[in-house]
């Protein structure tokens, strides 16, 4: 979300809440992929073999469509200087994209990313994923918002996103997978699993590692998750990262 480079203190040593409720996941690394390090990644999914990605930074903000094997960036559109974009997501022919503080999105046409009209949301627009049922959008708190994605109103009651009782803030980036929603929390390399129907989180993965020291140096936040439901794969990437990964969730020892 907001540029991280100017992280909060406590940034490295956050931590999972520890709890029996809560169990928390490690990862194994089934593939490395090239990734562009100018992207600041702020939305991402994946579709009919390309990655689709959303950057963020005034004056820096595009949509990318991506192959996955190579990085190579095989048509972008470079929305106004004014934006700060956000996270994205598809319905039908459609791609939507939130703007952070500017309280308008865009949508567009999927297969040109010829923009088709805009709509207006009241605070912060942060990230994007959808159900069978429409889109749902993060705004930097504890809060799920449930949209249409014909009319782009709130379809249901916000969703409080709760870890062992307590509200989970920075709710960032966010896929949808096998019932459950991945939700990047911003400043941390923590994914939360959370419940769709409670806004419970379930578990933590804990996704510290995957770059190396000298890797990290010069990039920022962990964030951006996609996954390919044909093939059962779950991507992740960071902020002017130079890798995006495979990875495979397994269970571990606190």
């Amino acid at each position: 979300m907001i540029i991280g480079v100017t992280r909060r203190p406590g940034f490295a040593a956050w931590q999972a809440p520890a709890g029996p409720s809560l169990p928390v996941y490690g990862y194994t690394i089934v593939h490395t992929y090239p990734h562009d390090r100018d992207a600041f990644t702020e939305g991402l999914f994946y579709l009919d073999g390309f990655l689709y990605e959303g950057t963020g930074l005034e004056g820096r903000s595009s949509i990318r469509k991506v192959k996955l094997e190579t990085g190579e960036v095989v048509q972008r559109h470079d929305i106004d200087a004014k934006y700060f974009g956000e996270g994205i997501v598809t319905w039908g022919s459609e791609l939507f994209e939130l703007t952070y503080t500017s309280g308008i999105g865009f949508v567009y046409d999927r297969q040109t990313l010829v923009q088709k009209r805009t709509f207006r949301y009241t605070g912060e627009g942060w990230a994007f994923t959808k159900d069978a049922h429409g889109l749902i959008m993060t705004d930097g708190t504890d809060a799920l918002r449930f949209l249409d994605p014909v009319t782009l109103a709130e379809r249901r009651p916000r969703l409080k996103v709760t870890a062992d009782g307590k509200p989970l803030k920075n709710v960032n980036e966010l896929e949808y997978v096998k019932g459950e929603i991945l939700a990047n929390v911003w400043q941390t390399d923590y994914i939360a699993r959370i419940a769709p129907d409670t806004g419970k989180v379930s578990a933590y993965i804990d996704l510290r590692g995957l770059l190396t020291a000298a890797e990290r140096a010069n990039t920022d936040v962990l964030n951006g998750v996609a996954y390919d439901a044909e093939h059962d794969r779950l991507f992740v990437t960071g902020k002017w990262w130079p890798k995006l990964f495979e990875i495979r969730v397994v269970r571990k020892d606190r």
